[in-house]
């Protein structure tokens, strides 16, 4: 019988800065307001993360099917799996992102994201501190922490 002896990784470096560069700008990307440099920075993070999966996978060995005498000696298929999966969910969120940039591109003649009115609006009554339209001072709140406030307060 053999034991199975966990191998040491020893990453490469060049990868490990491949994988730094690729997710820091793809960061920087994904705080900007245009849709499409929205898009290159997911695709970059997307890339960036399969490459980690490649690092994390270790040392390259033999097919894990094919029947290896050592299991030592085989490679891990789960990261390779994981790169597919990857893979396959930043293509369906390029073409969802895609459309979305599309659409605006019609609606507005822009891809900048435009900033939300009635998110604005709500920004300037709660500074001013007034209530919404909405509000009814005579309705019973239902929500816990307003009759746990009702109950701590004198």
């Amino acid at each position: 019988m053999t034991t199975l002896i966990a191998p040491t990784i020893q990453p490469n470096i060049t990868l490990i800065v491949v994988v730094a560069v690729l997710i820091a700008s793809g960061t920087m990307l994904l705080l900007d307001r245009s849709l499409v440099r929205i898009l290159l920075g997911l695709l970059l993070v997307g890339n960036g993360v399969s490459v980690l999966y490649v690092v994390v996978a270790g040392e390259a060995g033999r097919p894990p099917f094919v029947g290896a005498a050592d299991p030592n000696e085989m490679s891990d298929p789960l990261p390779q799996a994981m790169v597919l999966t990857a893979i396959v969910i930043s293509l369906a969120t390029m073409g969802f992102l895609l459309a979305l940039s599309y659409r605006l591109w019609q609606l507005a003649g822009t891809d900048d994201v435009p900033d939300d009115a009635e998110d604005a609006r709500i920004l300037s009554m709660a500074s001013a501190n007034e209530p919404s339209a909405t509000y009814d001072p005579d309705v019973a709140p239902t929500t816990t922490s307003d009759e746990s406030a009702r109950e701590s307060s004198p």
